[in-house]
């Protein structure tokens, strides 16, 4: 299959060398000439303009930072310049209200779109372990489906278009408070004179057990490899963190859903990411307690 991948940051670049190596012929764009480069070094076909990219394929995967920018290049460079019979698979995280706009507006044009926000960080990009979740009609999910799953262990429709990016705010909103009171246990437990180890194990087999304690413990030599070993670099930058929470506190204003923790979230990384630390992975916030 003929695929244009739109977007080679720290996630797209992983993700489309994974294509590569199942057999698809990737056409590759980003911005970047270091990004260019590293996708030409995994196999990809690079091209200096998205429209270029796009010419006569089959699919259209794109990793982009925002949704005024999904927007403005699904609206620019890719609707009516791809094939129609072409499937789009947005796997940006932005605003449910931008993904329903641009699924409208490639539907308007005769094309199948789906929104396919990821969850899994830099480390499943690079290995093929992302999970997918998909907005999208169950036609554009069925065409999707197999495309994902070349990057992904996990594939899941989550209902109509904006409903894959509903899925990743609230997932993303409840990873940063997670992580926040897990960064508050292990802080209080340090002052009162449990060694972070065992209370790693105690609590890793009890009921605070979380995945912010047993994938990605925010201390140092506690719990499986992870950024806090390696001064909290690389990993999801607490600025990546801040924007989703940013993202779901305004869908749940326009919700109508008084979400008090994770505001509070939000307002925490919020002052973690002004003093600096944005590029900092997000459980380097344990810093701050």
């Amino acid at each position: 299959m003929k695929i244009a991948f739109i977007g080679l940051g720290n996630m797209g670049g992983g993700m489309a060398a994974n294509l590569v190596k199942a057999g698809h012929d990737v056409r590759a764009f980003d911005l970047s000439a270091a990004a260019l480069e590293y996708a030409r070094e995994n196999g990809c076909t690079t091209f200096t303009a998205a429209r270029e990219a796009v010419e006569g394929v089959d699919a259209v995967v794109s990793m982009l930072p925002n949704g005024k920018i999904v927007d403005a290049v699904y609206t620019a460079d890719l609707i009516g310049v791809a094939p129609k019979s072409a499937i789009l698979l947005d796997c940006s995280t932005i605003d449910v209200a931008t993904a329903k706009k641009v699924a409208e507006a490639a539907s308007s044009a005769d094309y199948e779109m789906v929104d396919a926000p990821v969850s899994g960080g830099i480390a499943a990009a690079n290995a093929g372990t992302l999970t997918f979740m998909v907005g999208g009609s169950d036609e554009g999910f069925a065409r999707a489906e197999p495309i994902l799953a070349k990057m992904g262990k996990a594939v899941i429709h989550a209902g109509a278009s904006g409903a894959g990016q509903a899925a990743k705010i609230c997932n993303n909103m409840l990873l940063g408070i997670h992580m926040i009171g897990t960064c508050e246990a292990f802080a209080m437990a340090q002052k009162l004179g449990l060694d972070p180890q065992i209370f790693y194990d105690i609590a890793s087999v009890s009921s605070g057990q979380c995945w912010s304690m047993t994938s990605y413990c925010p201390v140092p030599g506690a719990g499986p490899q992870s950024p806090a070993d390696n001064d909290y670099k690389p990993g999801f930058a607490a600025a990546l963190m801040l924007k989703d929470l940013t993202l779901a506190m305004e869908a749940a204003g326009t919700a109508g859903v008084d979400a008090e923790m994770g505001k509070r979230a939000k307002e925490l990384y919020q002052a973690w990411v002004d003093a600096g630390n944005g590029g900092v992975d997000f459980s380097g916030i344990i810093k701050t307690l």
